[in-house]
């Protein structure tokens, strides 16, 4: 059986050994920071963007470039490989499109190249869990067109649960409107996010960390399901105590198969900052 390439940006917030082991091909998203453009997870780590976040410095972040999609699609057609990119969502990167635009370009060079290109309408993590579906149903031998049905429901079906110190790093970015961007930073109030059809949605603020990550659980409960059937993924901004602290209190609760914690990349953790806590699951089963 033909095997397929698997593709994905690094707004997925998979470690870059993830990609090497797996054989899934990087498209970095780039960050620019003191007039300079990195290529995350390639050129740039995210300890270096909090750090800049720290000393009042504000990175900006643009999508994968069309170059690269040139290059890797048309490498692609040369070889006659089948493939798939697990593209970060539409809502809040042009990446998605510009992949569609290079790809219709590539196919009237190569008429026969042939590739799916998702939008998962997913960001960090809840786009990874995807990435690591397609690997181990790859593993299993499975064709692209077995694959894309689990793919499509995972995209459909994952919940974000997320938090952040300071929602104005996201309202800079256009991530979340101005009006939503409460200042709660002197008050210790933090917000409440979640994805809907790919946008950011605040959904509540509250005072304190230990309430907020128990909210979350309360909110995983309700939304998710079958939880110990479930790979969970927690992903964070520098505050890998607050992770492990949540992924004990998930174990304890949910019992999910396994929890799989990864740290948010420099690209969007360009966007939410440091001390931004992430939770991942699915709310039906496939």
């Amino acid at each position: 059986m033909m095997t397929f390439t698997i593709m994905a940006d690094s707004a997925c917030d998979l470690p870059l050994d993830f990609y090497e082991e797996n054989d899934v091909v990087l498209l970095p998203l780039k960050v620019n920071l003191n007039g300079k453009e990195f290529e995350d997870l390639k050129s740039i780590s995210p300890s270096s963007v909090y750090e800049a976040i720290r000393n009042g410095e504000t990175p900006k972040t643009s999508q994968v470039s069309p170059a690269v999609f040139q290059d890797t699609f048309t490498q692609m057609a040369k070889n006659k490989e089948v493939g798939i990119y697990i593209a970060f969502s539409s809502q809040l990167s042009g990446t998605y499109q510009t992949a569609l635009m290079i790809y219709e370009q590539v196919k009237e060079e190569y008429p026969d190249f042939e590739m799916k290109i998702i939008d998962t309408k997913c960001a960090s993590l809840g786009c990874g869990l995807i990435v690591q579906k397609a690997v181990s149903m790859r593993k299993e031998n499975k064709s692209l067109e077995e694959v894309l049905p689990s793919l499509q429901f995972y995209a459909d079906h994952m919940e974000h649960l997320f938090t952040v110190d300071d929602l104005d790093y996201l309202a800079q970015g256009g991530r979340v409107s101005k009006a939503s961007a409460f200042i709660g930073g002197l008050l210790q109030i933090k917000p409440l996010l979640h994805v809907e059809d790919g946008k950011l949605i605040p959904l509540e603020k509250m005072r304190g960390k230990k309430k907020l990550l128990r909210r979350m659980l309360e909110l995983m409960a309700e939304k998710g399901s079958h939880l110990s059937d479930q790979t969970v993924a927690i992903s964070h901004a520098d505050d890998e105590q607050t992770a492990i602290e949540l992924k004990n209190m998930v174990v304890e609760q949910f019992h999910p198969k396994e929890v799989y914690i990864s740290s948010i990349g420099a690209a969007i953790g360009s966007h939410t900052g440091a001390n931004t806590i992430a939770l991942f699951f699915l709310n039906s089963k496939e």
